[in-house]
């Protein structure tokens, strides 16, 4: 039984060590492709641009060897999440491939269970403050509000009024020009995917590499750091 318990707590110390690169980072890649090879040379170039997590969506072919294949080339330097997870079952083979925290586009009561027995960060959708306080109630450790380009930076103040305690990434319509925007509303971190990864489709990663830096500066400028 001792070795069990220490086994848990382990796992709570590596969650909460997720989360905080997360939050320090400020900033989630998130990867959609045509291929696994295009989703592999998105995340090369977020990392040469200094990317502390990306996600790698369930929209993309073969996503689960994606995600085994990133967190083995990427082990205990960069996050890798899966995202648009949809169902219990969606999740835990994400975890078993490594992922480390799991992204939902709404909440899953059944997946937020799974991955708090596992002790995975889990970050469900919402686009209401009832759906936000639903998350939290269901053990959600960020909360990714979805989508993004249609509730705008101020309805994450508004929801950090009554919800001082609400931690909240946007997802969506999220970008150089309004990125710190939403850190100053009250977003934890915000996660970015065409913005960012648009010039995948024409061959350019050079500018990934290079949007990415620069977002992950405005960030910090947002913050005051």
């Amino acid at each position: 039984m001792r070795g069990q318990a220490e086994e848990m707590g382990l796992m709570a110390i590596k969650k909460l060590e997720v989360l905080g690169k997360i939050v320090a980072s400020g900033l989630v890649c998130v990867i959609r492709a045509d291929s696994p090879d295009q989703a592999a040379r998105i995340a090369e170039a977020c990392a040469l641009g200094g990317v502390a997590a990306m996600e790698i969506t369930f929209t993309v072919p073969g996503a689960t060897g994606v995600i085994e294949h990133l967190a083995k080339r990427f082990s205990g330097q960069i996050l890798v999440g899966a995202g648009t997870v949809l169902d219990p079952e969606t999740a835990r083979i994400a975890i078993l491939a490594g992922a480390q925290y799991v992204i939902s586009p709404s909440l899953n009561p059944d997946t937020a269970r799974l991955c708090n027995r596992y002790q995975v960060p889990y970050m469900p959708g919402a686009g209401t403050v009832g759906e936000v306080v639903e998350a939290m109630e269901c053990g959600a450790d960020i909360v990714k509000i979805f989508p993004g380009e249609l509730l705008g930076p101020a309805f994450v103040k508004a929801v950090r009024a009554p919800l001082p305690q609400a931690s909240l990434m946007p997802t969506g319509g999220v970008s150089l020009e309004n990125v710190a925007e939403w850190i100053r509303a009250g977003a934890v971190a915000v996660a970015v995917g065409g913005n960012l990864t648009a010039g995948a489709k024409t061959g350019d990663f050079a500018s990934i590499t290079k949007l990415a830096r620069t977002i992950t500066e405005k960030i910090k400028e947002a913050r005051g750091q």
